[in-house]
């Protein structure tokens, strides 16, 4: 393999991943603006559903070849969708697109935000071990390093060094709801990898995201929840739906092909790090030295890797 198509495949894959976790940070702090004045299972649903919608328009477009061009990276890849794919698919929508959402938003009313800030990042842990124990993909000595960076540096940004505040005694069932989200999504990281691999990779994308937001709008039905719509949250939802799901999910699997579960995994918990940034830019949250410290941190574990 020639040296400078390695470069390149190594360029799509860290890009890819970094966009990714900087659109799902992004809407972060647009989905709380959302949440305000709707039930979360019902935001789920809605943004899952205007990302599939959202991407349909592009992989439907008069642009879709040229749209295609620019998606398609030096990696191989398969052009048929077989039946074995949609299995995967089904399983990745059922693991990544209902499950988790659905057991991850009745976790965080069960439990403290803070507490559900840094169990939220186990999804990294739990990609990161899938895909060193079940896809063989080796790290070296430099990788766990850069690994063990950002870790480092997702603890401190999610807590502030106030380790103290972290009860994991008090609201238990909605702590293990999470951990238990966590899973799934890095279960949905892992299948997806598979599903990385095919050319029209902007259809697997639109798929995911109309299944699991219809799946979810109909748990919703089913729930009794309340749908109405406010005008003034209506372009968060669609913004959230277009870039921070739908756009994000596509660089994610794009960063899978690439570079594998295992990094792409671990550089998408800086996702952390920029939603923090949005919120204070937007929300004027509170961004302390130390949370500034770790995201330095956080980027340095990234860094690491990339040069790796």
């Amino acid at each position: 393999m020639k040296k400078g198509y390695v470069e390149l495949t190594h360029h799509w894959g860290y890009a890819s991943a970094i966009s990714s976790a900087l659109l799902f940070g992004m809407g972060a702090t647009l989905n709380k603006i959302v949440l305000a004045q709707m039930h979360p299972t019902v935001v789920a649903g809605l943004i899952y559903l205007f990302a599939g919608i959202s991407l349909s328009l592009v992989r439907f477009s008069p642009l879709r070849n040229r749209i295609m061009s620019l998606l398609r990276t030096p990696t191989k890849t398969e052009a048929k969708i077989n039946t074995k794919d949609f299995v995967i698919l089904a399983l990745v929508v059922l693991s990544g697109s209902t499950i988790a959402p659905f057991l991850f938003l009745n976790g965080l009313n069960e439990t403290t935000a803070i507490n559900a800030s840094l169990l939220q990042n186990t999804e990294s842990l739990f990609t990161v071990l899938i895909a060193f124990l079940f896809l063989k993909e080796k790290a070296g000595k430099k990788d766990w390093i850069g690994i063990l960076f950002l870790f480092v540096g997702v603890l401190f940004l999610t807590t502030n060094g106030e380790f103290f505040r972290l009860t994991l005694t008090q609201s238990l069932f909605g702590n293990m709801l999470i951990v238990t989200a966590c899973l799934f999504w890095g279960i949905d990281n892992i299948l997806s990898r598979f599903l990385s691999k095919k050319e029209d990779i902007i259809l697997i994308t639109v798929l995911k995201c109309l299944m699991g937001g219809t799946i979810l709008l109909i748990l919703s039905w089913a729930l009794r929840l309340e749908f109405q719509i406010s005008l003034s949250v209506f372009p968060y939802l669609i913004s959230v739906g277009a870039f921070s799901i739908g756009f994000s999910i596509l660089f994610f699997l794009l960063g899978l092909r690439e570079i594998g579960a295992m990094k792409t995994g671990v550089i998408f918990s800086t996702s952390s790090l920029f939603g923090a940034a949005f919120a204070f830019l937007m929300l004027r949250e509170n961004f302390s030295s130390i949370q500034l410290m770790a995201g330095f941190v956080m980027l340095s574990g990234v860094y690491i890797l990339y040069k790796r």
